[in-house]
């Protein structure tokens, strides 16, 4: 019997994936595995029991990774699960950015009580009109899920797209539409584009990439959409160059002190991933990843430990090993099964940076014995039978 605890509500749709092998526990002190959405994770002690994090969603920086895997815990996401609902949010950020719908209904809300509000209306409009986005240039900075449902979304609505991902997988290339003008360097977007919109994790490496220096190399007008993560932007040189007129709008969903209020920003309250069906996704895929985890080992999107997928187990051990990514690691867990005469039927180990994970199907059972031999090897965290 597994045991889950849910620091946030999930969707009902993904708890009912759980079956009769799961029990639902307030108490996480108990659980082997901890679903959740944006509660803060960094100051919890997580108990010896806990193997597993499932956020039910893309970002990660609410979870204490590296922590998390010196103990051993693997913390999943669920990538492209949220992602045609913030597709649809940027189309209509763009949208907003171009013509100024928003303000445009203000004036109608202001002037309710005038009896020719239709004929005064066709006088005021023009100051609300503004352009389309049709045969404009939009840069997108990041090819993943979200990216590349936007590059194609604004394909389809007559946009040149330019695409900038050096690490672009090969599932993100497949489905990007042929016509999208992928470019090699980030600055040739700043140089072209009309628009440029941001989706990239947040790293030492890309937090406040959207900077002075970047700017300086847009295009005088750009309208820059940012529903990734505030930070990815040094806000307040967006400020700097909207009164400079050197951005035309600044549409993002991270409200905050910086940017809340002011002219030629669009700030919308976080509204990128919440829909139904959005949150009823996230928690489908957050449960499976969980379950595959406790009941195979398998590990399929985790942002603190590797891809790793040895199928349901059929022999009659299987034993996980989480340790540092050293030489001589592999010949050191073999060396422990061949003097405790068991026999090592497949093997998979696979590294991400620093951090390694070996699965490991043996033909009898595990003794206590062979996994206190494991855990005492220098550079194990941690050391988890299976089956």
């Amino acid at each position: 019997m597994f045991k889950y605890n849910c620091l946030n509500p999930i969707a009902s749709v993904g708890l009912d994936n759980f079956d009769n092998k799961y029990e639902k526990t307030d108490d996480v002190n108990e659980a082997d595995g901890i679903l959740v959405r944006s509660a803060v994770m960094h100051d919890m002690e997580f108990s010896d029991k806990l193997y597993c994090i499932a956020r039910a969603g893309a970002g990660v920086n609410n979870i204490p990774l590296d922590r998390c895997a010196q103990k051993g815990i693997v913390v999943f996401n669920t990538p492209g699960a949220n992602a045609n609902g913030v597709k649809e949010l940027v189309i209509a950020g763009m949208l907003m950015a171009s013509r100024d719908i928003t303000g445009g209904i203000e004036w109608v809300k202001e002037n309710a009580g005038d009896p020719e509000i239709g004929k005064t209306a066709e006088k005021a409009k023009k100051a609300y009109a503004g352009t389309e986005i049709q045969d404009k240039k939009l840069g997108i900075i990041g090819l993943g899920a979200i990216g590349v449902k936007v590059a194609n979304a604004a394909k389809s609505l007559g946009m040149t797209v330019y695409g900038y991902d050096p690490y672009l997988s090969v599932d993100a290339a497949w489905n990007l539409s042929r016509d999208v003008k992928h470019v090699l360097n980030v600055d040739d977007i700043y140089a072209e584009c009309d628009y440029i919109t941001i989706h990239v994790p947040l790293l030492d490496s890309t937090k406040g990439m959207i900077n002075k220096e970047a700017i300086s190399k847009m295009k005088d007008g750009v309208i820059i959409l940012n529903f990734a993560r505030d930070l990815l932007c040094n806000e307040a040189d967006v400020i700097d160059g909207i009164k400079s007129g050197k951005i035309r709008k600044y549409v993002c969903d991270f409200p905050n002190a910086t940017t809340v209020g002011q002219e030629g920003c669009i700030i919308i309250p976080h509204l990128g991933a919440s829909t139904e069906e959005s949150e009823d996704n996230c928690a489908v895929m957050a449960v499976k990843e969980m379950k595959d985890y406790l009941e195979n080992g398998n590990i399929i999107n985790s942002v603190n430990y590797p891809k790793c997928d040895m199928g349901i187990c059929t022999k009659a051990g299987r034993i996980a090993v989480f340790h540092k990514n050293i030489a001589n690691m592999i010949a050191s867990f073999t060396s422990v099964f061949g003097e405790g005469g068991i026999n090592i039927s497949d093997m998979t180990n696979k590294s991400k940076g620093e951090i390694a994970y070996t699965m490991l199907d043996i033909e009898t059972p595990a003794t206590d014995d062979i996994v206190k031999k494991l855990e005492a090897i220098d550079g194990v965290y941690r050391v988890r039978v299976v089956k």
